[in-house]
């Protein structure tokens, strides 16, 4: 593992995002050898979105939480992206098609962070992430795949690009969910106004705490941990749907509390 390679990789996918181009896997020259280098190389690309004005850092992103997603990409775990504020949108909102290159819009539980969890407390319970969370919350993912082909992934390359994070739309907060079963909460999308697809929030990992378990350990491995406020993004429960002009979009939690995402021209 070199710096110049690390420094190269961040800067072709940066150019790349500038420039527009459609996502491609990095060369072999700059393909990272391993998820360490992978997660190097988002460190350093994230760093040129930050140098650009696109932070601070307000959370995470964790992705591929299904078996079929990482059977795709050939990876055996989720993947972690990086949150940044300029990115953040407040439901409802309505965003220009054109902004994305190919947007894909992921349903998906926000988890905001009360306390710090500290390194000395690993590994979690789904019971110790509950005492730290402030609020839950609807919540858009919004995933910038840059016309991808499906076909031809490989998880290092997703890695090193955030995780294709392009933002996220949060919604307002969740009532009455301590000491229920979270994970068996209903959770349905409907683009305008017709129902597309419905889950439960378990269909996250089992339970989206467990989510944030799995985050708390993988950023602990590389000596950094979870601060108070942040957001946690904690995987999609429902299908992706590909953004087209003129939809609207709304994310329901247990028929009290939603997120809502207008697509136009």
């Amino acid at each position: 593992m070199t710096l110049d390679k690390i420094e190269a990789a961040a800067r072709l996918l940066y150019e790349d995002h500038h420039e527009g181009r459609a996502f491609r896997l990095l060369p072999a020259d700059l393909a990272p050898d391993d998820d360490t280098e992978a997660y190097r190389m988002q460190d350093a690309f994230v760093g040129l979105l930050l140098a650009d004005g696109a932070g601070p850092v307000i959370g995470y992103k964790i992705a591929l939480t299904s078996k079929a997603m990482q059977e795709m990409v050939g990876s055996n775990q989720p993947s972690a992206g990086v949150l940044l504020h300029t990115r953040r949108y407040d439901s409802p909102t309505t965003l220009k098609a054109d902004a994305f290159q190919h947007l894909g819009i992921e349903c998906e539980l926000a988890v905001e962070l009360a306390e710090d969890l500290p390194l000395s407390s690993l590994p979690l319970s789904i019971e110790q992430v509950a005492s730290k969370v402030a609020a839950i919350r609807p919540a858009f993912e919004l995933v910038e795949d840059r016309n991808a082909d499906y076909e031809n992934l490989a998880v290092g390359s997703l890695i090193a690009d955030n995780a294709w994070n392009g933002g996220i739309v949060v919604g307002a907060p969740l009532n009455g969910w301590r000491d229920t079963d979270l994970a068996a909460w209903p959770a349905r999308l409907t683009i305008n106004d017709r129902e597309a697809d419905a889950g439960v929030l378990g269909d996250a990992m089992g339970h989206p705490f467990k989510v944030v378990a799995w985050l708390a350990d993988h950023l602990a491995a590389r000596g950094q941990s979870l601060k108070a406020g942040m957001i946690l993004m904690t995987g999609s429960v429902v299908r992706t749907q590909f953004a087209r002009a003129g939809e609207s979009y709304v994310f329901e939690i247990a028929d009290q509390c939603q997120a809502a995402l207008t697509v136009r021209d």
